[in-house]
């Protein structure tokens, strides 16, 4: 039995696709739990005019190229997609992969993708309660597509306030994803337990991921301590696959 699951979140900046593909398989070949992308129209950091790709159609293809791994964006923007449409896209991927898409979403952040696509960026506040308001519309949209979904479809809320995102997660997710330190992570691990007490949810049903670097690997102790049951390395291109297999034979004790 594992100790934690691992997984690894290949960027798709300054990249090809063909090495994202190979990272995908490279990455469920060392024993990988789950490989995602993020939700992005442009690099976060480096060269701004690098190369880079859509989440959405990626995961579609990482689908098609992996047998076992779960998939999912860490964290898709809920501003790009019409909800009903965005449940729609998720149920078609999880076809592609047979049952192991995972709907990762957040309220979004990065302005250049709003400014450049032509989305309305507002405020923190704004994006957030989009987000409320549409989390509902995507699980009612899930049940009635036809065909259903072949998995669970399960939702990861990502994020970390404290008096909206975590209500959130509590509220309508199966997972959760955060940052480190490890005693950040601690420490909203619990703000999440007090939610889900407050809400009347069981927080064991829900699972608690972070996203780390790859210089962190050796701190995989210190994040189960604080809570955490599923770790992620995000790498840009070279990726991090030796990372990566560190942090899979730690897991695997």
């Amino acid at each position: 039995m594992s100790r934690f699951r691992a997984g690894v979140q290949l960027q798709p900046q300054a990249t090809s696709m063909a090495d994202l593909l190979d990272a995908a398989r490279a990455a469920e070949d060392l024993g990988a739990d789950s490989v995602w992308t993020w939700d992005h129209f442009y690099p976060l950091y480096g060269d701004p005019g690098a190369t880079h790709f859509e989440g959405y159609t990626l995961l579609a293809a990482m689908a098609a190229v992996t047998r076992r791994v779960q998939l999912g964006a860490l964290v898709t923007c809920n501003s790009y997609r019409n909800p009903n449409l965005l449940a729609d896209m998720a149920r078609t991927i999880d076809h592609v992969a047979g049952g192991r898409f995972v709907l990762g979403i957040g309220s979004g952040w990065f302005e250049r993708d709003y400014a450049e696509y032509g989305y309305d960026f507002g405020t923190a506040r704004g994006r957030l309660a989009d987000l409320e308001r549409d989390l509902p519309v995507i699980v009612s949209r899930v049940a009635a597509l036809n065909p259903p979904p072949v998995g669970d479809l399960p939702i990861l809320i990502g994020g970390s306030g404290r008096k909206v995102t975590l209500r959130l997660v509590a509220e309508h997710a199966s997972m959760w994803n955060s940052f480190g330190p490890p005693e950040n992570f601690a420490e909203l691990n619990g703000v999440l337990d007090d939610w889900c007490d407050r809400v009347g949810r069981d927080p064991s049903e829900i699972e608690r991921t972070v996203a780390i670097n790859p210089g962190e690997v050796g701190d995989w102790q210190a994040y189960l301590d604080a809570g955490a049951q599923h770790l992620i390395i995000m790498s840009s291109d070279p990726f991090a696959l030796d990372a990566l297999a560190e942090l899979v034979e730690a897991a695997r004790g």
